[in-house]
């Protein structure tokens, strides 16, 4: 059995000082955002104390699905680096970017240089998307849908030529008779995807690809709620599981901090996974079990 564990948006607190010449861009927006609103529902101790309930838990691995950062600056992602590192190593580790990695241009490949193996994997090209981490019968494959935007657009785009490797690479795994785990930071669902603002702009295409080839699950953050979805698919509908904010505090008025544990198994030629949500109460600072349900 694979133990899989599955944590979103950290948005890693508290912002660093920001030099004035930093906000002649999309940043100032961000910044405003995050000292009238944000900072007072991300929160660094709630997090800390979700990470160490999630690492007693000792998964086999921790999928990471973007938006370690706010506004892209150089501090926030040596933070985010170190931040990394204290989960565990590239190895126990894989992550994602989000919108808020890639908030403006140049950030996210400033990020990936500093996140070394976090973001990395096995590749059919090149291109450091999509890539692939195997883990006995269960492949994670990590998929980018992070794109710098103009202000006030929280978008994402995954582009062709990613969504054409994305085919292949389910394809291949499928033949080869892996659970295929996409981890993408917008959600591909239809409900959830559609957003001109805020959702991801060829979302059409990526659950195409996704229901022609199969997937066994789908990870995604970026709303910051908990929710439970599905692509259809010729073989069976595609669960497809967003979480919470990590860093979102007990009595955030959406929803408080939380993080999923997936137990994924072989039994004979049929596969069986459990999820497990963990998270807080909106009473208290208690973690406890929000959620236990099988979706293979």
């Amino acid at each position: 059995m694979i133990t899989l564990a599955h944590i979103s948006d950290v948005h890693l607190s508290p912002l660093p000082r920001v030099h004035p010449r930093e906000l002649m861009s999309k940043r100032i927006t961000g910044y405003l955002n995050w000292k009238l609103n944000r900072a007072h529902h991300m929160r660094r101790d709630t997090l800390s104390a979700l990470v160490s309930h999630m690492k007693n838990q000792a998964p086999d691995m921790i999928a990471v699905t973007g938006d370690l950062v706010n506004l892209g600056l150089d501090d926030e992602i040596d933070r985010a680096a170190n931040w990394l590192a204290a989960l565990g190593g590239p190895d126990a580790v894989c992550a994602i970017p989000g919108n808020h990695d890639a908030y403006v241009k140049g950030a996210l490949e400033t990020a990936l240089k500093h996140y070394n193996g976090y973001m990395s994997g096995e590749t059919l090209d090149t291109n450091p998307f999509p890539y692939v981490r195997r883990l006995g019968n269960v492949a994670l494959i990590g998929v980018s849908s992070a794109i710098a935007t103009p202000p006030l657009i929280a978008a994402g785009q995954v582009g062709q030529g990613q969504i054409g490797r994305l085919a292949r690479l389910l394809e291949l795994l499928g033949e080869a008779g892996f659970f295929r785990v996409v981890m993408i930071h917008h959600p591909p669902s239809e409900a959830l995807g559609r957003h001109k603002r805020k959702g991801l702009w060829d979302a059409p295409a990526v659950r195409s690809v996704i229901s022609k080839h199969g997937a066994e699950l789908i990870l995604h953050g970026h709303t910051h709620i908990s929710s439970v979805g599905a692509i259809p698919a010729p073989a069976g509908e595609i669960p497809v599981v967003g979480v919470a904010s990590a860093a979102a505090p007990p009595d955030d008025n959406g929803a408080p901090g939380r993080y999923n544990l997936f137990e994924i198994e072989k039994v004979g030629s049929m596969w069986t996974c459990t999820m497990r949500e963990f998270g807080y109460q909106r009473i208290g600072d208690d973690i406890a079990l929000r959620l236990q349900m099988r979706i293979h």
